[in-house]
């Protein structure tokens, strides 16, 4: 097995690779969610999407299928810049406010939720469940965060062609639990 490349030279590669998936899979949010098998997700009662950035991978559709579980829905916030980010609470019908980073988000009037079932974004993803995200911890932090406090299940959400061989992991790096993409659902191995 190679020696994992540094994180910062994944990263700048996954970049480009994610822009040319966009644009050669137009339909794959649509397809990832219909392989997503509800049936074998545990038990959640919220649920946080995330809004997407550039070229990542839309999960429109996908949070469309899990508000039909009836599950309330949360998307997150950046308040600070080292801190775990929250979940508010989102109502269509709201005016989204951007947060730290400019990013659009649930206005500070809407409830704090602490979902059960994170939509995950990410660069790159390996077999193993590792995790490239842009650089600055915000989702390792907060699933850890709320991992302390009870079960969260982590579903990154990618194109099949982000999977990398190996990511180098470190400590704080928090792994997924799932991996759902346009070729369909696959579980992390806990092993």
């Amino acid at each position: 097995m190679s020696t994992p490349i540094s994180k910062s030279k994944l990263r700048a590669a996954m970049r480009a690779r994610r822009r040319e998936l966009a644009r050669a899979f137009p339909d794959a949010a649509e397809r990832a969610a219909e392989h997503l098998p509800l049936e074998v997700l545990p038990a959640f009662a919220c649920f946080s999407g995330y809004h997407a950035l550039g070229d990542e991978l839309d999960p429109s559709p996908l949070i469309r299928r899990l508000a039909g579980t009836g599950a309330m829905f949360a998307l997150p916030v950046a308040d600070f810049a080292d801190a775990p980010l929250i979940f508010r609470a989102w109502d269509s019908r709201d005016t989204p406010i951007t947060d730290r980073f400019g990013v659009p988000a649930p206005p500070p009037s809407a409830s704090i939720l602490h979902p059960d079932l994170i939509v995950c974004p990410l660069l790159a993803f390996d077999r193993t469940g590792a995790r490239l995200g842009q650089g600055g911890g915000h989702y390792d932090r907060t699933i850890e965060a709320l991992r302390a406090i009870k079960p969260v299940f982590v579903l990154g959400l990618a194109y099949a062609g982000q999977e990398v061989e190996a990511i180098a992991a470190e400590d704080h790096d928090q792994r997924l639990d799932a991996i759902l993409t346009e070729n369909g659902y696959r579980p992390v191995s806990k092993d």
